[in-house]
């Protein structure tokens, strides 16, 4: 064996090696991990897609670009496992045969996609290009195995959104949530409503670490969002231990933890800076006015409150600066519909969209009230 071939080989089994290493982690290790480099590729090729999405004008058409665009990557990582694959085999059986390089790629596409069309008659060749075909069948198989759990989490999450819809409207509202809880009276069901956005909360937190790819995949429904939903869960349940204290149930105060807790997995995971014990006091993004219309919407939905607006607005701020600036950046990162209280789009002509309630018709007045607009 040459010199050159024996470099080959040990370079055709470190390509080989870190490939199947990048697999295993990406697809059967079940905890967030460093990106090796099919991993760091795509994430890559996610930065232009999403660069290109910056081009679009319009939310709708960017929404329509962004939910084929990631489906599209997570097959292409397929491809570049399976392309870095068959190129650290071929160096490999180039470097233990007789054949020339061009034969080398051959036979490994061959022995990797199972057609075995080309091999050699050599012993040693032999084994390898066992080895690639048990490769090749690996990688495919996780895939086939990875696309349903991936799907079954996204599904869980979805779920809770599109129910949150008829709650807070779309795109989701804090303020629009609760008041709509207290205008057809049943403020009782909140509890149970934390409660199920505290293990949604905590399901996300496993699953999307694990998965980031969950992350980018959109909703069915245009201006439905994850982030946008949880912001919206969070605010409510702050806005009510803040101007209810005693009403407010235990559960929204562990709604409120569990999803800030999530959110600072994820942050991590995508490396958004956060301050992990930031001062009750610190500035928001939302604006005393803003907050001050909230309560106003609030109390015309005969939401009891219990304290002023001087006496809740520090409270609030306090329960919404965990989990703030990492929302914030995540809604953006994913260009989450332009929602109210879900801050600034990097895409100025996405304006906040305010929900819209329904007519509220009832058999002694089949006409209803005027849609309200926030």
């Amino acid at each position: 064996m040459t010199a050159l071939r024996a470099l080959a080989v040990g370079v055709g089994a470190l390509i080989v090696l870190a490939d199947l290493f990048d697999l295993v982690k990406s697809l059967v290790v079940p905890r967030p991990h460093v990106r090796g480099p099919v991993s760091s590729l795509i994430s890559g090729g996610r930065r232009v897609l999403h660069l290109a999405a910056g081009t679009v004008r319009g939310f709708a058409a960017r929404d329509r670009f962004l939910a084929i665009g990631e489906p599209v990557l997570m097959l292409l990582r397929l491809f570049v496992w399976l392309g870095v694959g068959l190129s650290g085999f071929a160096l490999l059986i180039w470097g233990v045969g007789t054949s020339d390089l061009g034969h080398a790629f051959i036979e490994s596409g061959s022995s990797i996609f199972t057609l075995g069309f080309a091999s050699e008659r050599a012993a040693v060749p032999s084994v390898v290009v066992f080895i690639a075909a048990a490769f090749g069948l690996v990688v495919v198989a996780l895939q086939i195995a990875y696309l349903p759990a991936l799907y079954d989490a996204f599904n869980r999450r979805e779920t809770l959104v599109t129910m949150l819809e008829s709650r807070a409207g779309s795109p989701a509202w804090g303020p629009e949530l609760l008041a709509r809880h207290y205008l057809v009276g049943i403020e009782g069901n909140l509890p149970a409503f934390y409660g199920d956005w505290e293990r949604w909360s905590a399901d996300v937190a496993e699953s999307h670490t694990t998965y980031p790819i969950l992350l980018y995949l959109r909703s069915p429904h245009p201006t439905n969002s994850w982030v946008v939903g949880l912001v919206a869960v969070l605010d409510s349940a702050a806005l009510y231990l803040a101007l209810c204290p005693s009403r407010a149930p235990a559960e929204a105060r562990l709604c409120v933890r569990m999803g800030f807790t999530a959110l600072r997995d994820i942050a991590r995971v995508v490396r958004i800076p956060y301050d992990p014990d930031p001062m009750p006091d610190s500035p928001i993004s939302i604006s005393r006015q803003a907050f001050s219309e909230a309560v106003d919407r609030l109390v015309r939905a005969g939401v009891p409150i219990e304290r002023t607006e001087d006496e809740a607005w520090p409270h609030f701020v306090g329960w919404r600066i965990n989990y703030e600036s990492i929302a914030v950046a995540l809604a953006d990162i994913v260009h989450a519909p332009a929602a109210l209280w879900s801050g600034e789009r990097s895409q100025r002509d996405d304006a906040p969209v305010a929900p819209v309630r329904p007519v509220d018709r009832r058999p002694d007045q089949p006409e209803g009230r005027t849609a309200e607009r926030t």
